[in-house]
């Protein structure tokens, strides 16, 4: 079972080739040639192949435990800023691998980085918790029609310099009663039951994208600007997906509505590639349409100009 999700992206002036996104979920022998990375089935005695152009992928996702990738695929994926995640015997993902050095400039972004000042850091994460809050307003009324969201909207003009009232907790708890109408009983957390799975998976990717991201504008995902769990390998990811999550949430509320009661909420294979298109999805940044590879793109590059001096404000979608 291979899935592909790409998609073009034609804007005013040119043809962007958004990076594609593999899923690999049978048994494969993955090993590259000629810049391309060639799948095979093991059982296949024809030894019948499948390339693809490792230039054109943004992330594989390696969710069966008899997959066989070689060394050298894998270090072809990671000159190529592609994001490798693996997932565990229960297919939810679980490792991702990044390139150590993902910018030419890297060393001086990272100086910049650290450097970052106290009050500039507390006013980014003001920055994101208002795109956040103000995202999940939009989604909320998108999904679910006649829901009050001018509580939200407020919230959002009230957000001090490190959200040092916590409104995105407050924010959070009217969101998560309100976003799935019929489950009246939900709870969102990582190990609580449906349709939590989906959030995480979806979740997932996005962190995987953004992450990739940032280590292509030469940015090091593990020191954020608001999370600093001591455990944690991604937390700027973490923190820059934030305002993304709506996103996320949107379209497994959709998910859920074409699931007929009767059957099964598992993550089935339709339900996998449905996430899987996470990458391509458009949304508004910037006063224009892009997909969301591309606004990712947007948000960390003016994260990194926020850093070196250049910038004092970071760019987020509008849902």
């Amino acid at each position: 079972m291979t899935h592909e999700s790409v998609l073009c992206y034609i804007n005013q002036s040119h043809i962007i080739m958004i990076k594609r996104t593999l899923y690999f979920g049978n048994p494969a022998l993955l090993s590259t040639k000629n810049a391309q990375l060639v799948f095979r089935q093991p059982d296949d005695k024809t030894k019948t192949e499948r390339t693809f152009p490792i230039e054109d992928l943004g992330i594989v996702v390696l969710d069966h435990q008899q997959i066989t990738i070689t060394h050298g695929l894998i270090s072809r994926l990671l000159d190529n800023n592609c994001a490798l995640i693996t997932c565990n015997d229960r297919h939810m993902p679980t490792g991702l691998l990044l390139p150590l050095n993902g910018n030419s400039l890297q060393n001086e972004r990272f100086r910049q980085q650290i450097d970052c000042s106290t009050p500039l850091r507390k006013q980014l994460w003001q920055q994101t918790i208002q795109a956040k809050i103000a995202n999940q307003a939009a989604v909320l009324t998108q999904c679910v029609p006649g829901v009050q969201t001018g509580n939200m909207l407020a919230w959002v003009k009230q957000v001090k310099s490190d959200d040092s009232d916590n409104l995105e907790g407050r924010a959070a708890a009217y969101y998560w009663r309100n976003i799935f109408p019929e489950m009246t009983d939900f709870v969102r957390g990582r190990d609580e039951d449906y349709p939590n799975a989906l959030l995480n998976y979806g979740y997932a990717i996005l962190r995987a994208m953004v992450a990739r991201s940032l280590a292509g504008c030469g940015l090091l995902p593990t020191l954020g600007i608001h999370h600093h769990n001591r455990y944690n390998a991604y937390c700027l990811a973490d923190d820059i997906m934030e305002p993304y999550r709506p996103v996320v949430d949107r379209l497994v509320n959709e998910i859920i509505k074409q699931i007929p009661p009767e059957e099964s909420f598992d993550l089935t294979t339709d339900v996998k590639r449905q996430l899987l298109a996470i990458p391509t999805i458009e949304v508004r940044i910037a006063g224009h349409r892009s997909p969301l590879m591309v606004a990712v793109e947007t948000t960390t590059s003016s994260l990194q100009k926020c850093f070196a001096g250049t910038l004092r404000i970071i760019i987020y979608p509008e849902l």
